[in-house]
């Protein structure tokens, strides 16, 4: 299967979960293209927070997607240090850090993604402490830990550089909230540049997944000259090389 098939099967498992999660009434209408904001995420995010990863982590990295909100709300609560990219990871410090111990507003607005832009410090790479726990949304994923973003590539990225910088590695955990319908029990594309999850946690369950493959740097090979050159985090590095 070349890489335009891939593309293709990959794009068929999301709008069928789109579909799927639409007809179920599991998620707003329109989800289409996003990750979805799925009904029951407050209680995907407790779930997480009962798990002994998030009890065991001091500094966490979250998606910025709304389906991530509570569990973004509840770093903040718990007192954790929080770390979102920025959008497409366009700028020159591409990473935000909300300080739980100084936020002048509530943390159920300092989560939202308008706030962290207005209101946190960006940061580079060279200035984050190592991640004890990731946190991602999903599109679908099944208990090997393979996921399906909503195809944009940034999630990835996001992995990859926190792992060229040594600030994950093989052994930090990575956890994906979402809703049941989104857990399937059947085999999903990836490739070489995908990393897989270690933890699914739905409103009801929390899953194990088996362990994986290493998880990847940075594919150079996978990325064209025009999202190297849009992400300043990839092009000084491929200009310091």
């Amino acid at each position: 299967m070349n890489s335009v098939q891939l593309q293709q099967v990959k794009q068929a498992f999301r709008e069928r979960v789109w579909d799927l999660l639409e007809r179920e009434r599991a998620v707003p209408l329109g989800v289409a293209g996003h990750i979805p904001d799925f009904m029951g995420s407050e209680m995907a995010a407790a779930r997480l927070a009962e798990h002994p990863d998030w009890q065991a982590a001091r500094v966490v990295k979250a998606v910025p997607d709304l389906a991530q909100l509570p569990v973004r709300i509840r770093a903040l609560e718990d007192g954790k240090k929080l770390y979102m990219a920025s959008p497409k990871l366009a700028a020159q410090k591409p990473f935000y850090h909300v300080d739980a111990k100084s936020l002048t507003v509530p943390p159920s607005e300092a989560a939202t993604h308008r706030a962290v832009a207005r209101l946190a410090q960006s940061v580079d790479l060279d200035a984050m402490p190592p991640i004890d726990l990731v946190v991602c949304g999903s599109v679908a994923v099944n208990r090997e830990g393979v996921r399906l973003g909503k195809g944009a590539g940034y999630a990835d990225i996001e992995v990859a550089l926190l792992h060229e910088a040594g600030l994950i590695g093989q052994n930090t955990r990575i956890a994906t909230t979402v809703h049941s319908l989104q857990v399937l029990d059947e085999d999903l594309p990836e490739t070489e540049h995908d990393f897989r999850v270690d933890l699914i946690i739905t409103p009801d369950d929390a899953f194990e997944c088996k362990p994986g493959r290493s998880r990847p740097g940075i594919v150079w090979d996978h990325l064209t000259p025009e999202v190297i050159a849009a992400i300043p985090a990839l092009a000084s590095r491929v200009h310091s090389g």
